[in-house]
């Protein structure tokens, strides 16, 4: 107590000026101390207090119940899911459960009625140009779309294009395009023993050089107004050569962490990463979910690290690691919530696998700008997890009441048909999701941000 009057008779002591001398930095350092309690109180539920208030609901966790009972839940579900579209609107207000709790009763549009009305106009006026090349160009093989139907765990980056090529969206009069597609598929570059790897960046440099040469509309907005598309992080790398297509032309990317360089949200957006399939989804009034949660994948990250160190021997939450003995399919149908889990990029095929098998995904990556996050809510049919809640991840899954977990799967079976390639596009599927996206970004930068200078 006397050191602290010491002080505070020291500070008094002091003329006005030296007073404002140690009063600034003192607070600022007080400021910052409390944003940073803040932040971290807001993104992890190590801090979070659950008490039952009819006007403080929280985002995920609204129902709390202490016990878990698995229980087949599709049987109140239709088969193929709830219309995406359809109705009217009505006001996202908090309705009471079965056992008496709120339910959290967000839609799954942000807004549908405007969605709807632009989705509408993109669809009768959006054009895009593509930037041409021939057959026997020495690259047509990564500039042109593939000859066979894409497949592998990259498939979005090759459906987007060869669907994007035979569209109603194309013009071949560049000036009547809202925006310009640069064609250049980062996956094939990357198995072209003339390229690889190595080699990429300096191919899209040459090849931005050789565009913005040839032809004018590149220099009229510094690329601002073009677009590429990647699946693969190799995508966000490649960029670094061509800093005005990494900073003005817009990204439209699996890898998309707005916590690393090179990506800059609403700029940029996500391509949703899919493996590719024919077949119609599962029909899931007979499936059974006995397990609480399920991942299978390697341990490529600290994050799954966690995972496996935390929940690897737990008999409800299934972390498995290495070759499935049982059929991938069977897992995801057997279990109400699918893990999402960060590996070397933030983004896998996981989230559309989850929603394909009718699985609530569970989004354990920090700093993802989730897929078509300007359209859907996501916290209307997932549940994200912070990585530093993973200890806490059966009690976050285990504190959704049944009724919450319904709505939660009823809202996956609506959005699934958005995470779908189809070779001839189908309403809503994720050709359309993409190019809405898209036409949300036309003419939304006419100033590049290369003109600025950066220290």
């Amino acid at each position: 107590m006397a050191d602290s009057s010491s002080v505070v008779l020291y500070y008094l002591s002091q003329p006005r000026s030296l007073r404002h001398f140690y009063f600034i930095p003192t607070t600022l350092a007080l400021a910052t101390s409390l944003l940073i309690l803040f932040y971290i109180s807001s993104t992890s539920n190590l801090f979070a207090h659950h008490h039952h208030h009819a006007h403080s609901i929280p985002q995920l966790l609204l129902n709390i119940s202490s016990s878990y009972t698995p229980f087949r839940v599709e049987a109140h579900l239709k088969a193929d899911g709830a219309q995406v579209i359809e109705g009217q609107r009505s006001p996202e207000q908090p309705q009471l459960g079965s056992n008496g709790n709120y339910v959290n009763n967000k839609a799954v549009f942000h807004d549908r009625h405007i969605f709807l009305e632009d989705y509408k106009e993109m669809k009768r006026s959006f054009k895009i140009y593509v930037y041409p090349h021939r057959q026997d160009d020495s690259f047509a093989n990564a500039l042109l779309p593939v000859d066979s139907e894409p497949g592998g765990n990259y498939a979005s980056e090759s459906y987007f294009k060869k669907v994007l090529m035979k569209s109603h969206f194309i013009t071949n009069d560049p000036t009547k395009a809202d925006l310009f597609f640069l064609p250049f598929s980062i996956a094939r570059l990357r198995h072209d023993p003339r390229i690889g790897v190595g080699g990429i960046q300096d191919f899209i440099r040459d090849y931005i050089f050789n565009v913005s040469h040839k032809y004018e509309y590149w220099n009229r907005t510094g690329g601002a107004d073009h677009f590429y598309v990647a699946c693969h992080s190799i995508g966000r790398s490649a960029m670094e050569k061509a800093n005005e297509v990494k900073f003005n032309a817009i990204q439209v990317v699996c890898s998309s962490s707005y916590f690393l360089p090179g990506y800059i949200p609403h700029k940029d957006a996500c391509l949703p990463q899919i493996w590719p399939r024919n077949e119609k989804p599962p029909d899931l009034r007979s499936s059974n979910r006995t397990k609480l949660a399920f991942f299978a994948g390697g341990i490529n990250s600290p994050v799954r690290e966690k995972l496996l160190q935390v929940w690897r021997n737990d008999s409800e939450i299934f972390a498995h690691f290495g070759r499935l003995t049982t059929p991938y399919a069977d897992e995801l149908l057997g279990s109400r919530f699918c893990l999402h889990v960060k590996g070397f990029e933030v983004n896998t095929a996981r989230i559309a696998d989850s929603l394909y098998y009718g699985c609530v995904p569970v989004i354990i990556a920090n700093y993802y700008d989730l897929p078509f996050a300007d359209v859907i809510n996501w916290s209307s049919f997932s549940v994200i997890v912070a990585t530093l809640d993973i200890p806490l991840l059966k009690k976050i899954l285990k504190e959704i009441s049944s009724d919450e977990y319904l709505r939660l799967q009823s809202n996956v079976l609506k959005v699934r048909k958005h995470f779908q390639w189809h070779l001839s596009p189908i309403d809503y599927d994720a050709f359309y999701m993409v190019m809405y996206e898209l036409w949300l970004r036309r003419g939304f930068s006419t100033v590049p941000l290369s003109n600025f200078e950066t220290s």
